[in-house]
Formats: structure tokens, C-alpha cells, sequence
């Protein structure tokens, strides 16, 4: 069973879409930040359905087919895209999940788990950082040549920082194309060097997200709602959590490499998984492994 919804939150629709049984345990799914649902890979969505899991993903606001936002009469923060989550289990009628987040969507997880251990059946954690650490303030630091210090989280890999920098000199033009080469560029990066990347897929992936976009571009929304409030993230929380914690770790990881493992440290009980040749993506190689996990650490 597949169906899709739009969840209203207060002048904000986001959309979402429903595998599996309503009589199974409820997984939902958290992409990062300026990134649309349908970046959980259909394969994926499709094993965890199969292993009786009620799953649902969703577009954050000003990504995918969620409304754009017009930020200068409606700002928003990050802790309303925290507040988007828990609406959309609302609009569901789900009292308790399972909370899968990848990247800026793990860190989203983790502030609901840390602020509502009441809505959480067992919280799994992708490639992200530590709620609360300053991920912000590394990134501009390493994108700015600084050297790390005593505060900040593992750097991005060079090929990262290089890429961002570059990009920074030299923006993308507006026009379709323009934008999905350089997007293209940025999976390339993110898939990370250990294993094979195929630029076609990619191409068509890109194509994609930017043609079911209500509105190409409005996910810079998400790095305004960042500098709006930049503190807007508790601190020294992670070890209030109780839910069943897995972090997962990727051995290629560009952008928050060995983040994980801090969460696994702050978080009571945590568990930590590695995935072998696994970049800040989810490539075909590792759909079955990373389901298993998932499966596994929601039974």
C-alpha cells in the first residue's frame, strides 16, 4: 500500500507519502537539510515495508512538493522544521515511532528524542552530527581555512571543503541546467570515493528533484532559518535520551566524518554501526545492509 498526503502545519503544507501496512510499527524517515523525501531510495522504503514496517517520508518545508515559504513576511528557524516532524506524526495519528534522520534530519531526531522521548519507539541516527555541538560553527570555520580547535567536530574531507569553496567563488547559474550539473557535482562529492558513482543515475535522480520542485532554489530556505536563529539548538542534552539509539557510520563520510561516533558516545546505550565503502549517500550497494540494520534495531 502507497498512498500520499499533504500534513497542514499551521500555514505550511508538507507532503508525504505512506508504505506498507497501518497496522505496523511506524518508521519515519528524516532527510537533511535542503533535501526532498523521495531521497530515501524507493529500494530502501520498499525493504522495510516488506519486513512489516509502516513507512513514511516527507518533504520539509520549501524542498519538494512542501510549500515555499516566502521568508521575509514568514521566517522560520530550525526548530519549526523540528516541529515539522512531529506534525507530520501528528497528521498520521502516531503516538510513538520509529525515527530514522539522515544528516540534518538525524540532528532533527535527536532534538525530538531529547525533547519528547514520549513520541520515540527507537531513534537511528545517518551521517549526522551531534545535537548541539557546533556543526554550524565547524563548517565556517573549515570553510574559511581555519585551523580546527578544541570546540569544533571533525573537518569535512578536503575534496569537500575544495568543492564548497569553489562553488562559493563561482556559483551555478540559475537556468535548469546549470543547476542539476552542479548538483550533480554535489552527489558526486557526497557519494564519496569508495565506491563506484554513476553519473547517469545521478543525472536522472537530479532531473528528478528538480522537476517535482514546487519552486527551484527555495531550499536555501533551510540555510536562512539556520542563520536566523543559530543557537536555536539545546545543549548537553544527548544524554538525556532514552530511546534505543543506532548511529550509523560510513567509512567515506565527506562531510561529518566520525560524527557518528560521537553520538553513539553522548548517547546512553548507543550502539554504532559502520558501512563499508558508504559516502554521505545511499548507493545501491548498501540498500540491503542498511535496511537490515534498520529492521533489525526497530523489531
Amino acid at each position: 500500500m502507497t498512498a500520499q498526503r499533504m500534513i497542514a502545519h499551521g500555514n505550511v503544507g508538507l507532503w508525504s507519502e505512506e508504505f506498507g501496512d497501518t497496522a505496523h510499527p511506524p518508521v519515519l524517515l528524516v532527510m537533511g537539510s535542503m533535501s526532498q523525501g523521495v531521497l530515501w531510495p524507493d529500494e530502501l522504503v520498499g525493504r522495510l515495508a516488506a519486513a512489516g514496517r509502516r513507512v513514511i517520508r516527507y518533504d520539509h518545508r520549501d524542498t519538494g512538493r512542501s510549500s515555499v515559504v516566502d521568508f521575509e513576511s514568514g521566517p522560520y528557524t530550525w526548530a519549526d522544521l523540528k516541529d515539522d516532524l512531529l506534525a507530520v506524526l501528528d497528521g498520521y495519528g502516531i503516538v510513538r515511532a520509529h525515527i530514522v534522520g539522515h544528516s540534518a534530519g538525524g540532528l532533527l531526531a535527536q532534538w525530538v528524542a531529547a525533547e519528547h522521548p514520549e513520541r520515540l519507539l527507537t531513534l537511528t541516527v545517518i551521517g549526522s552530527s551531534p545535537l548541539g555541538a557546533g556543526e554550524g560553527r565547524t563548517l565556517v570555520r573549515a570553510l574559511t581555512g581555519q585551523e580546527p580547535d578544541e570546540h569544533d567536530l571533525p573537518y569535512p574531507t578536503a575534496e569537500a571543503i575544495e568543492f564548497f569553496t569553489d562553488a562559493a567563488a563561482d556559483p551555478p547559474g540559475p537556468d535548469r541546467r546549470s543547476q542539476i550539473d552542479f548538483a550533480i557535482g554535489l552527489g558526486r562529492v557526497a557519494h564519496g570515493t569508495g565506491l563506484p558513482f554513476d553519473e547517469d543515475e545521478q543525472r536522472r535522480l537530479e532531473e528528478r528533484l528538480y522537476d517535482r520542485a514546487r519552486q527551484p532554489g527555495s531550499q536555501a530556505g533551510h540555510q536562512r532559518a539556520h542563520a536566523a536563529d543559530p543557537g536555536a539548538e539545546p545543549v548537553g542534552v544527548l544524554g538525556k535520551i532514552t530511546a534505543p539509539t543506532l548511529a550509523v557510520e560510513s567509512t567515506y563520510e565527506p562531510y561529518k566524518p566520525g560524527h557518528s561516533a560521537l553520538i553513539a558516545d553522548a548517547i546512553p546505550g548507543a550502539s554504532i554501526l559502520t558501512i563499508e565503502g558508504m559516502g554521505h549517500t545511499f548507493p545501491p550497494e548498501v540498500h540491503k545492509l542498511l535496511a537490515d540494520a534498520i529492521i533489525a534495531h526497530t523489531q
